[in-house]
Formats: C-alpha cells, sequence, structure tokens
C-alpha cells in the first residue's frame, strides 16, 4: 500500500525518510539498483518530487568522458543527445554492463534507470526484461512526454541489440 510521507526529501546524494537517511547513497559509480529506485518511487507520490529525484540519479551517474561521446557511442533515435557504450563480459551468455550519459537532466536520470534496470545482468536476461512493465510500474509510462518516450525506446533496442549481438557473438 502506498502512503504519503510528507517528511521524505531529497538532498543532494541522500534521499531521507523521517529525517534519517533512507538507506542507500548514490554515489559516483551508480550503485542504486532498480529495486531502490522502485522502493523510492513508492514513496514519491508527487510528480515534482518523483521528476526531482529522476534528475538525482542522472546527477549520480560516474562521468562519462568526452572522448566517448562520439557517433559510434550516440544512441540514434533521442531528441537529446544520449551516449551508451556497452561492455561485454566472456562466455557464451556473458553479462554485460553499460555506461551513460545525456547532455539532458531528465533524459540523463531516465538513462540512470534503464542502467539499474539492465547493467550487471546476463545477456539472455536482458533481452527478456519487460521494459514497459518497470516503466508502468514506476508510472514514467503515463508522465514522459511522446519525444522522451521513443527516445527511451529508441535507448532500449539499442541495448538490448546489444545483448543479442554479444550473445551471437560469444556462442
Amino acid at each position: 500500500m502506498r502512503r504519503k510521507d510528507p517528511e521524505l526529501f531529497s538532498r543532494r546524494d541522500f534521499f531521507f525518510r523521517d529525517g534519517q537517511p533512507s538507506g542507500h547513497y548514490i554515489q559516483a559509480t551508480m550503485t542504486t539498483s532498480i529495486d531502490t529506485i522502485r522502493d523510492d518511487f513508492s514513496f514519491l507520490e508527487e510528480w515534482e518530487d518523483r521528476y526531482r529525484y529522476v534528475i538525482d540519479l542522472g546527477e549520480a551517474l560516474p562521468a562519462f568522458p568526452e572522448s566517448a561521446q562520439t557517433d559510434a557511442n550516440k544512441v540514434q533515435g533521442c531528441v537529446s543527445q544520449v551516449w551508451l557504450i556497452t561492455h561485454v563480459g566472456e562466455g557464451a551468455d556473458p553479462v554485460i554492463r553499460f555506461d551513460g550519459y545525456s547532455d539532458a537532466h531528465i533524459v540523463r536520470g531516465l538513462v540512470a534507470i534503464m542502467l539499474a534496470l539492465f547493467s550487471g545482468h546476463r545477456a539472455s536476461a536482458i533481452v527478456g526484461i519487460d521494459v514497459e512493465a518497470t516503466l508502468r510500474e514506476l508510472g514514467l509510462n503515463e508522465h514522459l512526454s511522446p519525444q522522451r518516450a521513443n527516445g527511451l525506446r529508441s535507448m532500449v533496442k539499442r541495448i538490448k541489440r546489444d545483448a543479442e549481438a554479444a550473445s551471437r557473438q560469444l556462442a
């Protein structure tokens, strides 16, 4: 059951409930799990607070070097500029890690959510992740502009395409 918590508020890197840290810290290495994001979203009922949280998630992404902001890493189909680097592990079903960045604040937060959802999973699992269910659960499907939603779909297609290619290449 969702409850409105007026004592929940955000400070640059910590999220507090009742004046106490919520138990996680968003740091230079994106360690916020998708489960933590879901939990935090459940406490934030106002969309202004959710958008602020999304922006905070984006600000917590690790630094993305300018040298990696190339056409090869750019996600096509996004109105904002989005770059994605795919790191493929070893084996027939490799673990894949993603690094990403956007020049737009909210989109950078959406990148952070997608990295939390996909990064660190095996290629076969990435292909089967139901992004639409996650977006519905977070309520993002209703609150994204059509342009942002299309850009997000483009990023998901790229992530899944890279996972499928990694499976084929190493099989």
